[in-house]
């Protein structure tokens, strides 16, 4: 796919700035996934590269789509918990209200007015979620994901200023490290 939009743009990847990729929070595979493609492309063609927060390209796509402003941006994050952060744009960029987290849905901040924007499968996935921040949102679109678009969006002045790193350097972003027990730990009736 990457071959044929580069040949459809009448583009090589040497002649590419740089590259964006998805950071996260996500699927851990997904992640890795997303930034080894990154990593590999821009390794072989000596290019930098600059992650993006998926909640944040979320905001972004609701902001390129539907215009949102404010947006609290969730996906599912399994186990009972989403990601979420909430994003206010100022007419020339985002800003993070919260920072991105994982936590149940019923510990997710609720934030002043009722002006805000709901954005992502964590609103379909958790009832709670939606119950809770019922009072700040105006609408709910649990079905916008980010996209392609909004990802190079907001790469693209931090690629201009320079806040791109080495292909080496390129990390996911995870927000929940550990996701498994050790059989020891089950055998102990732990739970994560």
């Amino acid at each position: 796919m990457i071959r044929e939009l580069l040949t459809r743009e009448r583009r090589s990847l040497g002649e590419l700035d740089g590259i964006a990729f998805g950071a996260g929070p996500g699927s851990f595979t997904g992640l890795r996934i997303a930034c080894g493609v990154a990593q590999g492309l821009a390794l072989g063609a000596g290019l930098r590269v600059v992650g993006v927060c998926t909640l944040e390209a979320m905001a972004e796509a609701a902001r390129q789509r539907l215009g949102a402003t404010r947006v609290v941006a969730a996906l599912d994050a399994r186990m009972g918990e989403v990601y979420a952060a909430h994003y206010r744009h100022d007419g020339e960029r985002w800003t993070a209200e919260t920072e991105p987290a994982a936590s149940k849905p019923g510990a997710v901040y609720v934030p002043p007015g009722r002006d805000w924007l709901g954005v992502g499968p964590g609103f379909a996935a958790y009832a709670e979620l939606r119950s809770r921040l019922a009072s700040a949102l105006s609408a709910c679109r649990d079905d916008l994901l980010p996209s392609a678009a909004a990802v190079g969006a907001l790469a693209l002045p931090r690629f201009a200023a320079g806040g791109s790193v080495a292909a080496s350097a390129a990390a996911p972003l995870y927000l929940r490290n550990r996701v498994a027990l050790t059989v020891a730990e089950r055998a102990a009736g732990m739970r994560l």
